[in-house]
This record gives C-alpha cells, structure tokens and sequence, in this order.
C-alpha cells in the first residue's frame, strides 16, 4: 500500500530553492533511520524534475560482516546498470565508478548517494575521491543537483559537514527530525486509524512521529493491540528494532553509548549525575560520546540558563529524545526472555509492572519535542521566548532544589511553569498542591511574575477550575484534534 506523503513542507521549499538555481548544487540530509529522508528526496524529486530529466537514486549496502569496499562499488554500478538498461560494469576503485557515471549525468538531473556512510565507510579514499568528481562534473555540467544523505549522523558530521574536502561546496543541509504531533495524527488517519485521542498518544509517546513507525500500523485493531504486536509478540516488528539501528550507528561498539542511554531511561539528568550512574572515569570523553549521541538523535540536551542574568549556564540537562529508544530500554529489553516465548500475548498492557507510570515519562518526552505547540497554545511568540525548556534549579546553601517540567522566561519578565500529566483518573485537588511546592521552592528576581499552566490529557476535576489555581488547564487532546 502506498502512503500519502504528509508535511516536510519547509524541506521541500529549501530543496526546491536550491534546484532552481540553475547551476550544480550539493545538498546534505541527515537523520535517524526510518525518518523518511529517501521519501523526502523520492516526493521532491517527482514534484520538481525538469521534463526530460532523470532521478538517480543510489543506496549503499547495510554494513554486514561480508560486505567489502569492493562490494559498495559494483552495487553502485548494479544500480546505474538496472536504471539505464546498460551493461554491468566492474571498477577497481570508486574514481573510476564515478567517471563511469559523468558519462551520463544530464542537465536538470537530480542525484541521490542514500546511506552514503555504508557506501564510503570501508574505503579511506571514498571521501577524496568523491570530492575530486564533485569538483571536475560541477565544472563541467551546467545544471543537476546532488544529494549526500545518510542515518550514521556522526560520520556525515566528521567525513562531510566538518571535512576540508567538502567546505564551502555543500549549499544545503537539513536535519531531518519526527513529525509534530499534528502531522503523526493527520498521518494516523490517512491510513485509517479511527481510534481515540487517547489512544493515538499512546502509539505517539511510543512510536514517536518517525513516518515507518506508523507505517507499522493497523488500522483495524486498536492502538493498544498495535503496541502489543509490534513490540510484546514473538517476531514482532520491532522488538528488534533498537539493536539493529544501535548496531548500524556504531558498528557493534556501542556498550558505553548503551550504558549512557540506560542511565537515562528513568528522566533526565546532568553530565555529573551521568558519570557518576555509570562510574564513568573525569575526562573529556564522556562528553564526545555524549555529543555522539546527540548527533545521532538518541539524545536531547537542554541548556539551563539564570532567570535573573538572562545567561545560559554551564550544566545542561540531558533526555533521551527518540521516544521508541527510552520505551525498548525502559519496557522490552529486560523482557525479551519472555516476549520469545509469547509470554505476553494475553496481557493486557496496563497490567504489565510499571507502564501506567512510564506511560506519563513517554507523554511528557513526547510534548517535549513540540515546543512549538506548547507557545502556540498559551498564545506566545516564540521571539517573546527569552529562554524556555525543561528547567532544574541546583540545591545550594540558600535556594531549594526542584524540577520544572517546562518552563518559559518571556520578554515581559513572566515565567510560565509548565506541568504535564498523562492521567486516565480524575486529576483533583492534589496538582495544586504539587505545583504549589514548585513556585515556592523556585527562587525568581524581584518583578517577575510566575505563571502555573497545566497541560493534561484525562479528566480534570470541577474543584481545580474551580479556584482558579491555573492561568491556563489545556488538554492535549487539542493538539490532535
């Protein structure tokens, strides 16, 4: 079944920009597999080609023991074979592959090198080599496009983004990022999912909005039956999903990286509290790794900052941010014994230890990643943002230590405390005292004002409206509806 194409419409224009250019251009896309970069370049390529131009597409192979640099080059020359209706051709090194391939490059062409990290990674000479055809073919032809894209966001990053061989050639780069939750929802009833508000934010704080992710989902059943399937039943779809794009990222060396993103799971943390979780040694390297899996969209960091200075600090605040990531380590690794015997093909989720807690962590990740529906909703404009993000006050000799789940500093000198909640109970009385306990603890300048808004998604009760505790209560439900 094909699915519709949904959003990416600020992609689309920066691609289309840079292709009426007229002249030899280099673009870059990056992101986590299943994003939807390929679709990104197919849906953009069939909308934009010039009439008698042709879209070249090329993928390299995933990196399996047997896979060699040899290997990489006669799939790129099965490709062209396939494409043209030529005859095979062999080369012994990737300057004569791409020769080859000039020959038939047109004017208007648009060029697609996908998973060029698998394509280039095995061969030392691939980065230079490729950077001396740039330079030759975008002196010779007169008008086509080329596309570098690829998953290994770290290797883009050191190979092409920082490398000499590549400064100021590349016009374009878009990092590829998850559908807001708009977009999944729009996504989710394209293909026919009818089920409740509810229930698409239990496949969105699980599945995030990574497009082949909903793809996965049928919409016949309902979304608590779609998660057990996927990721509770023997051979589900992707109960071995994190292992395969963990070992595809970083080639099976990954045991600190997955040491750092376990230290996570339970909500975020700071680069020390990081260390000391995983007793890791006081050197520079953590922070690498750390920006490793920033790089390759495992990680999220949030920059504190002082209400009263307006400066940013120096500790951060650490998440994972790919939702399914935080989800597979915090509810399917230690079962996977089980999920191999159909240990839980009669359980309903709820029931499984843990979930309706972790259910509130996926939801509050989850709006973590639509900031821009958060202003939206309490009427902000993002240029009245001063600061805003997820805010922890230390504890010192003289200020209290506390957690903010969201909170934005304006230009007016109001600080909006942002609380979620996941509920499917009442949410009563008990939130105001919560937050409550917050403002008092949070220590704010002389002439500011605190804000406390409350984001939810079940029932509130009629005693919370009634004191008008709340500058704003927003359902969620709003943002999918």
């Amino acid at each position: 079944m094909k699915y519709p194409f949904i959003g990416r419409e600020t992609e689309l224009e920066d691609l289309k920009s840079l292709y009426e250019r007229s002249k030899p251009t280099l673009a870059v896309i990056k992101g986590r597999r299943r994003i939807g970069k390929s679709a990104l370049v197919d849906h953009f390529a069939q909308k934009n080609l010039l009439k008698g131009s042709r879209f070249f597409s090329f993928a390299g192979l995933a990196p399996t023991q047997n896979i060699t640099a040899q290997s990489q080059r006669d799939h790129f020359s099965q490709q062209l074979s396939d494409a043209l209706g030529v005859p095979f051709s062999k080369f012994d090194d990737w300057t004569q592959t791409l020769n080859h391939f000039t020959e038939f490059i047109s004017p208007g062409d648009i060029i697609l090198l996908d998973e060029i990290s698998w394509m280039g990674s095995l061969d030392p000479t691939f980065i230079p080599k490729l950077k001396v055809w740039w330079d030759v073919i975008s002196a010779q032809k007169d008008h086509f496009m080329l596309i570098f894209c690829g998953s290994v966001s770290t290797w883009i990053e050191e190979n092409i983004l920082k490398s000499t061989a590549f400064f100021g050639r590349i016009s374009l780069t878009i990092s590829l990022e998850s559908f807001l939750i708009p977009e999944s929802t729009q996504f989710l009833k394209a293909i026919g999912f009818k089920g409740s508000s509810h229930e698409i934010y239990e496949i969105l704080s699980i599945l995030g909005g990574i497009p082949w992710y909903l793809e996965q989902i049928n919409p016949k059943i309902m979304g608590e039956e779609n998660i057990k399937n996927l990721c509770f039943k023997k051979n589900g779809l992707l109960v071995s999903e994190f292992n395969h794009i963990f070992h595809d990222i970083f080639n099976g060396k990954g045991t600190t990286y997955k040491k750092i993103l376990n230290s996570l799971k339970d909500g975020m943390k700071t680069l020390s509290e990081i260390r000391e979780e995983i007793q890791f040694s006081q050197s520079g390297t953590l922070s690498l790794l750390i920006d490793h899996l920033i790089s390759s969209g495992f990680i999220k960091e949030h920059y504190q900052w002082s209400i009263k200075t307006e400066n940013i600090l120096k500790h951060k605040l650490y998440r994972i941010l790919d939702p399914f990531t935080r989800f597979y380590l915090k509810n399917m690794e230690h079962n996977l014994i089980k999920i191999s015997e159909s240990g839980f093909n009669s359980l309903n989720l709820k029931y499984l230890p843990g979930f309706e807690a972790n259910m509130g962590l996926q939801v509050e990740n989850l709006l973590l990643q639509n900031r821009t529906l958060i202003l939206r909703s309490l009427g902000i404009d993002p240029l009245d943002c001063i600061f805003d993000g997820p805010y922890l006050q230390k504890k010192t000799l003289k200020t209290k230590g506390c957690q903010i789940d969201y909170l934005i500093q304006t230009r007016t000198q109001n600080l909006f405390l942002c609380e979620f909640k996941f509920n499917r109970s009442i949410l009563g009385s008990d939130i105001i005292h919560e937050v409550e306990q917050k403002m008092k603890r949070l220590s704010i300048p002389r002439g500011y004002a605190l804000v406390p808004v409350l984001f939810h998604m079940g029932e509130v009760s009629g005693a919370v409206y009634d004191k008008r505790y709340f500058y704003k209560i927003i359902n969620i439900q709003d943002f999918v509806d």
